[in-house]
């Protein structure tokens, strides 16, 4: 097969504006894409993979309506948001049973095939959406952590609020979560010892000395190109008004770029999106990675061409030329 003929698979849901991004810059430099979704399996996705059969160890095919990839011809995946099958047709265990067997299958000959790029590599994106192993990481690579807590024990969290208050409490994992049918968020938020009882034991938490922050920072970095803006606002999680949001392209540190690459190494990713504050002394501290974090709007808020560098990447299909 042709170079110019490898294609690149996108695996994300079916209204996902950023890949669409990155597939419209693949069609322009005429890079072939297939775009699948998992949940698609059986009606718009068959995938077949053959073992011990020919030389090469693995031999397989993805298949959507449109598009048919041999997947040792694939230079690489962009597993950007897809979504697996829930199959709420079926009885409670056969759905448990048939969601388990795509999510072995399907994830298995895809993971079988060792030379395509992974933009990221979906074990990889899990391992490092810890976020107490990223702080552990982040201070052990010489970030500036701010002092931060996990806990189910209330008589710990109200000593680390006195100790280092003001404190602010934060989600583990981001999870779709609804009250009485009204879908709910959770936000970085203050929290003080008067509101800790007895309700924190029934799971971990994250308290984290507050940053008197002049500023965040949300940095892209794909391969080795970094693409980092400055968001101003005053709110402690800008993420509650974009509205109130403004923006300018920023240069950083270098022992701070080296750093932040030194992460993405040991977590074994390509790209990540990386959240830091900056304090009025000028320090960046360290907040959270997010290896497959939204910057569509970031592009169009600042013409920064992050959706070009990824199509870049997908298409020289290894990370040779972006290490230090």
């Amino acid at each position: 097969m042709a170079e110019t003929d490898r294609p690149v698979l996108v695996a994300t849901e079916p209204l996902d504006l950023t890949a669409d991004m990155v597939i419209t810059e693949l069609n322009r430099m005429g890079v072939p894409v297939v775009r699948f979704n998992p949940a698609d399996i059986g009606t718009d996705l068959m995938v077949s993979a053959q073992f011990g059969v020919s030389s090469a160890p693995v031999v397989g095919q993805l298949r959507t309506p449109s598009r048919t990839a041999d997947l040792e011809h694939v230079r690489a995946v962009y597993w950007r948001r897809p979504v697996w099958p829930t199959f709420a047709h079926l009885e409670a265990d056969d759905a448990r049973f048939a969601a388990a067997q795509v999510r072995y299958g399907l994830g298995g000959i895809l993971y079988a095939h060792k030379g395509p790029l992974w933009v990221n590599h979906p074990l990889q994106d899990a391992a490092a959406d810890y976020k107490p192993a990223q702080l552990a990481v982040a201070q052990r690579l010489g970030l500036t952590v701010p002092p931060s807590l996990v806990t189910n024990d209330p008589d710990m969290a109200r000593q680390f609020i006195a100790a280092y208050g003001p404190v602010i409490a934060k989600t583990l994992r981001w999870t779709p979560y609804e009250r009485d049918g009204v879908p709910m968020t959770s936000w970085a938020e203050p929290v003080i010892t008067d509101e800790i009882d007895d309700t924190l034991r029934a799971a971990p938490h994250l308290f984290q000395a507050r940053v008197e922050k002049a500023a965040d920072l949300r940095v892209l970095i794909v391969g080795r190109r970094v693409f980092a803006v400055r968001i101003d606002s005053g709110l402690l999680d800008w993420r509650t008004d974009y509205d109130a949001l403004s923006y300018s392209v920023v240069d950083l540190p270098e022992r701070l770029v080296k750093a932040l690459y030194a992460v993405l190494d040991h977590f074994g990713l390509a790209s990540g999106s990386f959240d830091l504050a900056l304090d009025r002394d000028g320090e960046f501290h360290w907040l959270e990675l997010n290896p497959n974090g939204q910057w569509g709007w970031l592009e169009e808020e600042t013409g920064l061409e992050m959706s070009a560098a990824i199509a870049e990447l997908l298409i020289q299909g290894d990370l040779d030329g972006h290490r230090l």
